[in-house]
């Protein structure tokens, strides 16, 4: 059920209505309908998947209790290792088996040995990596006695179903959400109306901008070995636009959707293309995951390697980094492209520069070039990160940094090529003006109702003017 089908926007209207109208002076009745609304909400994609969900959620919910009872460290412990295990374990099984597999016939023919080994047809469930990694912090920070454990298993299931953000993220933290779900939600209006406006935001994004790019750049991806280097690098730069706007817009619809709720949740996006480096960039994007990484992977490997000093740092970080990799899926180019991040940071760090504060430059040339430079990287990084394979990845780039770069790119649709562009200068300029707010519709300080009706019916003609025949699935549901 994907936010932008017609499916869903009947769905959420009913649920609105029941939410709001029905159960709106008894939160528990509400709570009951979030996650009764959330397992409807997750079934419709496949409904046997459902059944792990619970699962989790029941194991998890029960841990969660007893970790916080015991008074015995190893019981804990041992407690904790039964959440990572299920939880880890079943993103080992659904999302990395095979690929385990397919490395290990790989490393075996190196030595000319053909092992009678099979992979499996295995799917996906839909959000794994999202919920797992909520419960598993929720584990955690009872273990450090960060938070206290619900004993409403409402509250709890609700927490990892909640189907905002429960298919591509936000990620949210325990203390995030649950003490949300634990007391009652008034409905405020201007909270309901900025999350509209949220939700129109990331709906011109995914389907007027991602969605013409992925037209364009699928094509190119798929001939890139017939077209010109002035093509590739077109198509790079596209796809990288794509990535943000798919992925960012899915987050902005869903906090738009759990505004409309009475929920305020993690924001993920911070504006990512105005990073001035590798660092800023990665504090800008994706911000639920890499924040989460880092309070549970980065910081205890950080103080693991600390005797180590410099190359202790560089090792926390890359490993971080590897894990950003894989997180993003079973396939060696994400691993690439985790470690080449990485690696981006080593040059601070032997600088002594990683934990300084980066004086502020207000030379606009500067922040300019700055800015610029990072993008150009993140496009050829992208290259990896689209790529099929490193063999595609590496043949890509070999074609890439060839004369043909000064030829003049090759355009089949002209009059979508044109649009995309100047939706992406549309996006770009509104977010670049809005850089200090929560989003680039966040537009308050226009008093006169007239002018902001004018922007939003804009955006509704344009996102109904230019929406391709077919919505396309987000990207990060394979993540």
């Amino acid at each position: 059920m994907l936010f932008t089908s017609a499916t869903f926007v009947l769905f959420f209207a009913v649920f609105f209505l029941l939410y709001w109208y029905i159960f709106s002076g008894n939160f528990k009745l509400q709570n009951l309908l979030i996650l009764a609304g959330s397992y409807v909400f997750y079934a419709w994609w496949d409904w046997r998947f459902l059944f792990l969900l619970i699962g989790s959620s029941l194991l998890n919910y029960l841990l969660g209790i007893g970790i916080a009872k015991s008074k015995n460290e190893k019981y804990r412990s041992f407690l904790i290792w039964i959440g990572l295990i299920q939880g880890l374990g079943s993103l080992a099984f659904f999302k990395y088996f095979n690929f385990f597999i397919t490395s290990l016939i790989s490393a075996f023919r190196i030595f000319n040995i053909h092992p009678d080994i099979y992979t499996l047809n295995i799917i996906l469930p839909l959000g794994i990596s999202f919920y797992t990694f909520k419960t598993l912090s929720y584990l955690l920070d009872i273990r450090h006695s960060k938070i206290k454990p619900t004993t409403d298993w409402v509250v709890f299931f609700s927490y990892v179903a909640f189907f905002p953000s429960l298919i591509s993220g936000p990620i949210d933290r325990p203390k995030t959400l649950i003490p949300q779900l634990e007391k009652k939600r008034v409905f405020n209006y201007s909270q309901a109306s900025d999350g509209m406006r949220q939700i129109l935001w990331g709906l011109f994004k995914k389907i007027v901008i991602a969605d013409n790019c992925a037209a364009l750049t699928a094509p190119a991806f798929s001939h890139y070995n017939t077209l010109p280097a002035s093509s590739l690098l077109f198509a790079i730069f596209l796809f990288t636009i794509q990535v943000y706007a798919d992925f960012s817009g899915y987050s902005d619809m869903a906090i738009g959707l759990a505004s409309l709720l009475g929920f305020r949740i993690t924001r993920n996006f911070n504006f990512p293309f105005f990073s001035q480096s590798i660092p800023d960039f990665w504090r800008r994007w994706h911000i639920s995951l890499t924040s989460w990484l880092t309070d549970y992977v980065f910081t205890p490997l950080n103080i693991y390697f600390r005797d180590y000093g410099k190359f202790g740092l560089i090792l926390a970080i890359l490993i971080n980094f590897l894990l950003i990799g894989v997180w993003h899926g079973a396939n060696w180019p994400f691993v690439v492209f985790g470690f080449l991040h990485g690696c981006f940071y080593i040059p601070s760090i032997l600088r002594g520069a990683i934990y300084k504060k980066k004086k502020t430059d207000t030379s606009p040339l500067k922040i300019f070039i700055n800015i610029a430079g990072t993008f150009v990287l993140l496009m050829f990084t992208f290259v990896i990160f689209r790529a099929d394979n490193l063999s595609q990845a590496f043949d890509y780039y070999h074609r890439l940094f060839s004369p043909s770069i000064f030829y003049s790119f090759t355009i089949t649709e002209k009059v979508n090529t044109i649009a995309t562009l100047a939706a992406i200068a549309i996006m770009l300029a509104a977010e670049w003006l809005q850089r200090d707010k929560q989003h680039a519709l966040q537009i308050d300080a226009i008093k006169k109702f007239p002018v902001r009706a004018l922007i939003y019916f804009s955006l509704i003609f344009i996102i109904l003017m230019f929406s391709p025949p077919k919505i396309a699935d987000f990207i990060y549901f394979k993540f």
